[in-house]
């Protein structure tokens, strides 16, 4: 196993616009302003019968849809061992290639685990529960590299990895949880040295929720940065009816980029279409207006979208890096709900998608690609 900074981890510890498919050509790969998609839920809306559709009714592939309409970062989870079979290495190796033959670059959001983790759950795989810290490091690294050797054999290096996914808590409770500071950073270093030791072109961003809380953000980067943990950018979550004003998302993300000299990216927010479901499971939000000013609609989603998107681009000295909109193609389809372990569950987030209750493209799709 090679490790590139690893070894000297104590030491650091100690101190379209077009509207259909006609006409349209794919977003080009760049560096530039991300607008991107989380499309993680894809491969099994695919599966289970999901369609995607222009205004007119026209079907196409999904991806070339995004792509069409001017996205050009896809962002796809990846968990270890899930109980049905999705967001492994497999479906991202493949929807990343997708992505790529369609002119996208590909962010790669580990979660390490087999489920979901959030600020409030951080679960071990349960493959490595009985594991002692060195092995719980080493696995970190093993299925980092695991994962990249994938896309890499695959011709789809990825233009940046998430190193944990909303890390708030920490990861791999309880070894790497946030009142153990030193393993936490362990961990991370060992997930930044895989991607730097097998894909040495790739971006590491470290990642927390509640993008408004700028205590928070201090706090996470500056006990890792103290620890030595190497990182190039910094993601945050936003969701507007949970994560505070749009004036606090932009003083903590001018902050962050200046403090750190990093890039800054909300690399996951999103906002309701219309108040109601489609599937009969009640969904996250379902206020008719969340925010004020903002209601639950086409013009409420596609207004907040350009708002949050105004706050990234106001960031100084260009270091604002873009926006991503989570789980864009996440669309009300049986079988494919929440709950990995249970083929039953519903989607609690089908209106919030990309895509409306007729599986049509929503008019905050053209926003997010003419960002």
């Amino acid at each position: 196993m090679k490790r590139r900074t690893a070894l000297t981890a104590a030491g650091a510890i100690g101190a379209a616009a077009a509207v259909t498919g006609a006409a349209a050509t794919p977003a080009q790969a760049q560096t530039a302003f991300a607008r991107g998609a989380d499309i993680s839920s894809l491969a099994k809306s695919e599966d289970y019968g999901g369609v995607y559709m222009w205004t007119d009714g026209w079907r196409e592939d999904a991806i070339w849809i995004l792509s069409k309409s001017g996205v050009n970062w896809v962002r796809l989870k990846v968990w270890v061992d899930p109980a049905d079979g999705y967001n492994t290495k497999t479906q991202v190796v493949e929807l990343a290639a997708r992505a790529k033959a369609a002119g996208m670059n590909v962010l790669v959001d580990f979660h390490y685990s087999d489920f979901w983790t959030d600020p409030g759950k951080q679960a071990k795989p349960a493959a490595w529960t009985g594991l002692g810290f060195s092995a719980l490091r080493d696995a970190v690294y093993d299925h980092t590299a695991d994962v990249l050797g994938g896309l890499k054999a695959a011709g789809v290096t990825p233009a940046m990895v998430q190193v944990g996914n909303e890390l708030n808590g920490g990861m791999l409770w309880p070894d790497g949880r946030y009142d153990r500071l030193d393993q936490l950073a362990q961990l991370l270093i060992s997930g930044a040295d895989a991607v730097y030791d097998n894909a040495s072109s790739t971006k590491v961003m470290l990642h927390l929720a509640e993008g408004g809380n700028n205590s928070l953000f201090r706090w996470f980067f500056d006990a890792m940065k103290g620890r030595g943990v190497p990182f190039d950018a910094i993601g945050a979550s936003y969701y507007p009816y949970w994560h505070g004003s749009l004036s606090g998302l932009q003083s903590n993300l001018n902050d962050m980029a200046s403090r750190y000299g990093k890039p800054v990216y909300v690399v996951e927010t999103a906002y309701p279409f219309n108040p109601g479901d489609r599937d009969g499971y009640a969904n996250l939000v379902s206020a008719s207006t969340p925010v004020s000013g903002y209601p639950s609609s086409y013009t409420g989603q596609s207004n907040m979208l350009t708002a949050i998107a105004n706050v990234v681009k106001n960031v100084p000295n260009g270091r604002g890096g873009g926006v991503f909109w989570w789980e864009a193609t996440w669309t009300a389809v049986d079988g494919n709900g929440w709950d990995p372990t249970d083929p039953n569950s519903g989607n609690a987030w089908e209106n919030q998608a990309l895509f409306d209750f007729a599986w049509k493209v929503t008019p905050a799709l053209k926003t997010l690609g003419t960002l």
